[in-house]
């Protein structure tokens, strides 16, 4: 494996969230916040831009092209991680250009990405005829890969060294390409490790297990569902509650589409769990900014 380029900051804290704990009748719990990575904003995709830069430098290629929805968090970060590498970045975002730019594309352009709208295309056939046309190097939709899965098995050993009782206690992720959940699932066991499907993609359990590579049965995986709502980008009341009840009892701002899914699943006892929980914090805040009916 190619050894990852310098990004973030390391380890990201872990804190205890005492009052949150009591109102969800937990012993213990603790946030990784991931959301603190130090680059572009912070979030959960700067482990895994870590890797899949190395790759494209290795390669020699002096530009990188992504894809997402119009907030994507992956897209900001992948725009900053160029910006900070000295390459060129090119976004492609799904539909049409918004009337007004809000939340992440507003830093998208701040740190120079060039965005291309697919409009009624395929993301991935908008992808491919640009990465070809540009010579780029194509990462992958969240910067998920079989490589970058590694990102997350780094996560984990930082949490046994930060919590040396973390054997004890099962850990909390939003879903959303898998590979977050599936780095943890590989360091520390299918058991201990919940993801809450945030809807991203249409068979979590197969994207996460195939990301493993036979490590693990995809019925093995615990997996909630619960929270998909009307779909990815829609905010949904108990998100939005979980969104008030984080930020009220522990000053922590989660997001709209990941963490608030993550946190409403938790609240709403949507799957079976311990009394000590870790909660990984993915980032997204920018992602408020883009949903004006908060």
């Amino acid at each position: 494996m190619i050894p990852p380029v310098p990004l973030g900051t390391w380890p990201t804290p872990v804190e205890a969230a005492p009052r949150l704990a009591a109102r969800l009748g937990l012993a213990e719990l603790w946030f990784k916040r991931d959301d603190l990575t130090g680059l572009g904003g912070g979030g959960n995709k700067i482990r895994k831009l870590q890797y899949t830069c190395a790759q494209a430098i290795a390669v020699g290629a002096g530009t990188v092209i992504t894809s997402g929805a119009p907030q994507s968090n992956h897209a900001r970060l992948t725009a900053a991680a160029a910006a900070r590498l000295g390459l060129s970045c090119v976004l492609v975002l799904a539909g049409p250009p918004p009337p007004t730019p809000r939340g992440n594309l507003l830093l998208d352009a701040l740190a120079g990405a060039q965005i291309v709208w697919a409009g009624d295309r395929p993301l991935a056939e908008v992808v491919a005829v640009e990465a070809e046309r540009r010579s780029a190097y194509v990462i992958p939709f969240g910067g998920t890969s079989t490589e970058s899965v590694q990102a997350y098995v780094d996560c984990a050993r930082e949490l046994r060294t930060q919590l040396p009782a973390i054997d004890g206690a099962e850990v909390v992720v939003a879903l959303g390409s898998g590979g977050s959940m599936a780095g943890l699932v590989r360091e520390l066991g299918a058991q201990r490790v919940i993801g809450v499907d945030v809807g991203a993609v249409p068979d979590p359990r197969a994207t996460v297990a195939g990301l493993l590579v036979g490590e693990v049965e995809p019925n093995a995986l615990r997996i909630d569902g619960s929270q998909v709502g009307a779909g990815y980008r829609t905010l949904t009341d108990a998100v939005r509650a979980a969104l008030e009840i984080t930020a009220g009892t522990e000053g922590i701002f989660l997001d709209p589409t990941y963490t608030g899914r993550a946190m409403a699943a938790l609240l709403a006892g949507s799957f079976p769990r311990g009394d000590r929980l870790v909660f990984v914090h993915t980032g997204g805040l920018p992602g408020l900014f883009g949903h004006p009916e908060l």
